[in-house]
């Protein structure tokens, strides 16, 4: 894995680099052959001394990506790498369900190794089902509507374009826009 790290308000010293690269390196592990990825770390430190750390690995057919805020850096590193471990674990369970009947898993995605070892992650059970109209608006409505209802998404009809979009809040209070092509 070839790693990118670039600090935002701190400097990347060869300790934070070195802790890094042992963390994220034992993620390989999980995999039968070493996967040729590229992989972004982004730390941050803000003004009230808390630290985030982002960690991408973009692959084949999966990618990974995780965000901690933490007061320690190296603590944010280690529950990030945890995060990213159990994204594997799901992803693995997901992949060995539904290829179970089949003699082989070998062309699936990111090549895992059969003996490390995962859990039976939480099933992924459909609870609700809900269907409504979608009524014609702009952003702004929509994003009022949201919040009327308590929700941190909401799925609407953009008025200008027919297609289907969603305004969710983001994690910074802020609101974003998925647009469907």
């Amino acid at each position: 894995m070839n790693y990118n790290i670039r600090g935002e308000n701190i400097e990347v010293t060869p300790a934070i680099r070195e802790y890094v690269e042992k963390k994220v390196s034992k993620l390989d592990r999980y995999f039968t052959e070493t996967p040729n990825a590229s992989v972004s770390v982004n730390l941050r430190v803000y003004q009230d001394k808390k630290a985030k750390v982002e960690i991408t690995i973009p692959m084949k057919n999966l990618v990974l990506r995780a965000e901690e805020l933490h007061e320690d850096m190296y603590a944010a590193i280690d529950l990030i790498t945890d995060k990213l471990e159990r994204q594997i674990r799901k992803h693995k369970t997901k992949v060995n369900r539904k290829f179970r009947g089949q003699d082989s898993i070998k062309d699936v995605g990111p090549i895992f190794s059969d003996d490390t070892p995962y859990g039976e992650e939480e099933d992924l059970e459909l609870v609700r089902t809900k269907r409504f109209d979608l009524k014609p608006m702009d952003s702004e409505e929509a994003i009022l509507q949201m919040n009327l209802l308590g929700h941190n998404f909401y799925v609407f009809q953009n008025a200008e374009t027919n297609n289907t979009n969603v305004v969710y809040k983001r994690k910074d209070g802020r609101y974003g826009l998925i647009e469907a092509q």
